[in-house]
């Protein structure tokens, strides 16, 4: 009785997975039916249920101009697969037609039919396909058992298939089908899950997406689980960065697409923002996306929005003028600086606390970074004594501001926010004879022509510096980007993988390639983009699986509508947490690190060390070196060995030396007797800002009940503990330890680190949220006019679609003319003109009828010209209108969205405002296609068929 009370009391996840529980039974029952059946009678299944899923799809109907026009040979086959279609559905539809005649009334009938129930296709699509998993499910599981010792060649190597799904594998499968995030941990076969909803998935032939994070796993999973789906009559396709477009569009055409989000998003804004044809398209439509590692690609990948860009002006000119002069200004700030930690310590020594809190603090605007203060902020009353200065400051206790402080340094930097200011000082250094030159005067509506030059190139200037000095105290060789033949690559902080064709935006990127001395790339001009939020929100359905989820529970939820399932293990996870270790410098760390790696080197036992950037991992691969321990280095330095360096990482003796994430995607296998010596042994260097990250590094180990050990070594230097960790509690808490001779630890200490990366999750939610905002205004507009942009594309009656423009287009024009009228003397001179150019000599009295005499003149004009000839040509004068103006109309966004930050010190919220004036500009860009896109088919139909005259 008590078990059968308990889903009741149960929480949410245990209620769901009480839910899923039967439905496994059910497979196993269809499963042992299908032991003695042969192999064709798992693709008979497979066929049959394509067969009668492929009435729930999509169908495109001709225009009612079109079937009365056609000839009596398309109309009978219309009606045949209309009837066809009708007969298979009305036990879902009973309102369907009867009958379908091949004649233009029954066919319209038929037509309207179609479109009443056109809403509930997807409904009863997924009615079926829930009636259907359990034998589905069954029906891959038989396939995965009788396949077992099949061998195939897999990115170049032999494989040996050897897996059959296990219980907590097909709940997972089962929870992926239903929209929800299935959480399980490392090496629980998350692979293999997928199959399940993708197989069941594929079946209803709208295409299923499987979106890994990089090109290797794309092509890795598409030719191991391809073959499971191949050998039960599916098709599998593989999307590659290097594929040209006729390729990507059989790889679109297939059952199942393997591919990365950047791919996938990428082909997108490539079909609605540059395609100029339907054979152009690749993409067939955005059914289902199953993505492997969800957080790493809804969270972390979906800060950088997905851009294409075409050549803009060449903006190198002033990085490459001013970076000499901000070279010489970083190193003047140094030598600065360095005479301040001077300064600090010969107060301190003198006993003059106040004075040296005063140095301590310019030193920690100026070079928050600066070797000697950090070694400085070591000390607890240290610590305090630069937050009482600066609290002192900000309140005017020194008789000046904290404002006037910063102006005895050259500039000030502020590392939470990624920022760092010109001082009066620096401009005085920067131009010495006009220290205006790098202020950006007052501009009123009054002023002239040259005071507008003068405010725009004053403008410049300051954007310029202000980027430079940024990629020179901010940006970090190794850390933040990495220098590859010459050009400059943006390193993903939470991956440390290469972000390769991804540049920072308003010109960060080309002043860090002015700082490196490389050639300096143009300004690129946006044509299309989207936020990887915005993209994944296109897909009827969305679902996943991660080994990491539920500290991202909440943003899920809100911004995706996706639940997270934590799924059981197949076996208890056995690995052994240990608790983190705290020294006061990077240096005592990184020994300590090295120390302890060299004592489990010795048993024998494997060791994976997760760094934090690639500076890290090269800093303790030169300690390694020096106290001789072989290892192995992943970063993104080296990353296309990554598969192979990681695969071999779980053998006896192996040290492996890894960023953050690389590797994530490929199992760790234990070789032969390493589990009897405790198992793979993961060290983290450092806690990462997010509490994920650190659950993905230890869950590198105890794959399906191995054994394992995680331990983290940290810093007082490390910068989650600079910036959030209550560095002066946490300095306390080491001094105490040092004093009794120990390296501190315990769960005191995991309070506070948690505390902190919690604090940084809610800020980097807070951020990608507010992005998300700005974007949903954007991406209403987007979706309008790619709308407007596919439908001209498509259009099957061209001659419908034209009309309309026409219409719409001249309609605008006449009110614009209209608009400007003197009401008190009209003079209608130049509207004569226009509607001349048309074709239309006389005015009608009601000037509302202009716009149809106009089109009816286009038609008259156009009834001779070949229609295979001409329409296409009239499609692509369309598209060029709207992509003109569109193209503008980002770049308009653009300014607006970065100058109505401005407005909040107005007291005006920049949201409200830039909705306000989107919504303005967005108006009027509408109007402007429209208009453009009339006034280019009249161009056109003047050059090749005159008005006669």
């Amino acid at each position: 009785m008590i078990s059968r009370l308990f889903p009741v009391f149960a929480g949410k996840n245990e209620r769901e997975l009480a839910k899923i529980r039967p439905i496994v039974g059910r497979i196993h029952r269809h499963e042992e039916a299908l032991q003695g059946e042969p192999e064709e009678a798992l693709r008979e299944l497979t066929q049959k249920w394509q067969r009668e899923l492929s009435f729930y799809q999509p169908f495109e109907l001709p225009s009612r101009r079109q079937v009365k026009e056609g000839d009596e040979e398309s109309r009978r086959r219309l009606a045949a697969s209309l009837q066809e279609r009708f007969d298979a559905l009305r036990a879902e539809f009973p309102s369907l037609p009867r009958r379908v005649e091949a004649t233009p009334e029954s066919l319209e009938q038929a037509r309207l039919g179609w479109h009443r129930m056109e809403d509930g296709l997807d409904a009863a699509r997924a009615r079926y396909l829930e009636r259907i998993l359990p034998e589905a499910y069954a029906v891959v599981k038989n396939a995965a058992r009788k396949m077992v010792g099949h061998q195939a060649t897999v990115c170049g190597q032999t494989m040996t298939w050897e897996m059959v799904h296990f219980d907590v594998q097909l709940m997972g499968g089962i929870a992926i089908h239903r929209g929800l995030i299935a959480e399980m941990q490392t090496g629980e076969g998350k692979t293999l899950v997928a199959t399940l909803p993708v197989y069941l998935n594929a079946l209803t032939g709208l295409g299923v997406h499987v979106v890994t994070v990089n090109d290797y796993l794309a092509r890795r999973d598409a030719e191991w689980m391809g073959e499971l789906f191949r050998f039960l009559g599916l098709t599998v396709g593989c999307l590659q960065n290097s594929q040209q477009p006729a390729d990507r569009q059989q790889q679109y055409a297939c059952d199942i697409t393997y591919g990365t989000n950047a791919e996938f998003g990428f082909d997108y804004l490539r079909d609605h923002g540059i395609a100029r044809s339907r054979a152009e398209q690749v993409q067939r439509g955005h059914y289902f996306a199953i993505i492997d590692e969800i957080d790493s690609i809804l969270i972390d990948e979906a800060r950088t929005p997905l851009i294409i860009t075409m050549p803009g002006h060449d903006a190198s000119e002033p990085f490459v003028r001013h970076q000499p002069a901000v070279a010489r200004l970083v190193r003047r700030q140094v030598e600065l600086c360095n005479g301040f930690a001077t300064e600090a310590k010969r107060l301190l020594e003198a006993g003059e606390k106040s004075a040296a809190g005063v140095a301590l603090l310019k030193l920690k605007l100026g070079q928050p970074r600066h070797r000697q203060f950090l070694r400085m902020m070591e000390q607890p009353e240290l610590r305090r004594l630069v937050d009482k200065t600066e609290l002192s400051y900000q309140r005017g206790g020194f008789g000046k501001t904290l404002v006037q402080l910063k102006e005895e340094l050259y500039f000030s930097i502020h590392e939470k926010d990624r920022d760092a200011d010109l001082s009066e000082m620096g401009r005085c250094f920067l131009s010495p004879q006009d220290p205006e030159a790098f202020t950006v005067p007052e501009l009123d509506a009054a002023a002239g022509e040259d005071e507008r030059q003068l405010f725009a190139a004053r403008a410049v200037d300051v954007h310029t510096i202000s980027q430079l000095l940024k990629a020179y105290c901010l940006h970090e060789r190794d850390i933040h980007y990495v220098v590859r033949e010459g050009k400059v690559t943006i390193i993903d902080e939470s991956t440390g993988r290469e972000m390769s064709g991804r540049r920072w935006s308003d010109g960060l990127h080309q002043a860090v390639e002015a700082k490196e001395k490389v050639a300096i790339e143009r300004e690129n001009r946006t044509c299309a983009t989207i936020t990887i939020q915005n993209y994944f929100r296109l897909y009827q359905k969305l679902a996943g699986m991660t080994g990491t989820a539920e500290t991202e529970a909440a943003e899920f939820h809100d911004i995706y509508q996706l639940d997270v399932l934590p799924i059981p293990t197949h076996r208890p996870n056995i690995r052994v947490d240990e608790n983190d270790c705290i020294y006061r410098t990077r240096a005592e760390k990184y020994q300590a690190v090295v120390d302890r790696i060299a004592k489990v080197h010795i048993t024998g036992q494997p060791v994976l060390v997760g760094t934090a950037s690639v500076e890290a991992s090269e800093t303790l691969s030169r300690l390694l070196k020096r106290a001789k321990i072989p290892h192995a280095v992943l970063n993104a330095k080296n990353h296309a060995q990554e598969a192979a360096i990681v695969t071999k990482a779980g053998e006896r003796g192996a040290v492996t030396v890894s960023t953050n994430m690389a590797g994530r995607g490929t199992d760790i296998k234990l070789a032969p007797g390493v589990a009897e010596l405790g198992g793979l042994f993961v060290i983290g260097t450092e806690r990462n800002p997010s509490r994920r990250v650190d659950r993905q590094l230890r869950g590198r180990c105890s794959r399906q009940g191995d054994p394992g050990y995680a331990r983290f070594f940290l810093s007082l230097e490390d910068d989650l503990m600079r910036h959030h960790a209550a560095p002066n509690r946490m300095a306390g808490m080491i001094e105490d330890s040092a004093a009794r001779a120990r390296t501190l630890t315990g769960a005191s200490l995991g309070k506070l680190i948690e505390a902190a990366q919690q604090q940084v999750e809610q800020h980097g939610y807070k951020i990608r949220k507010r992005v998300l905002d700005f974007d949903d205004v954007m991406n209403l507009q987007r979706s309008i006019v790619y709308e407007h942009r596919n439908e001209v594309i498509h259009a099957r009656d061209v001659r419908e679609m034209v009309q309309e423009i026409l219409r719409e287009g001249t309609a605008v024009t006449l009110r614009r003319y209209l608009a400007e009228l003197d009401p008190e003397q009209p003079d209608l001179t130049s509207l004569r003109q226009w509607a001349a150019g048309w074709g239309v000599e006389e005015l009608p009295e009601d000037l509302v009828q202009l716009p149809e005499l106009l089109e009816a003149s286009y038609q008259r004009r156009v009834e001779g010209l070949s229609a295979e000839r001409f329409e296409p040509i009239e499609r692509d004068v369309v598209l060029r209108a709207i992509d003109h103006h569109w193209q503008n109309h980002l770049d308009d966004m653009e300014d607006l969205r970065e100058g109505v930050f401005l407005r909040s010190q107005g007291q005006k919220d920049p949201l409200v405002e830039y909705k306000n004036e989107a919504y303005t500009l967005f108006s009027g860009l509408m109007d402007a296609i429209q208009e453009a896109s009339a006034r280019s088919l009249s161009r056109l139909v003047s050059s090749v068929a005159p008005v006669a005259g």
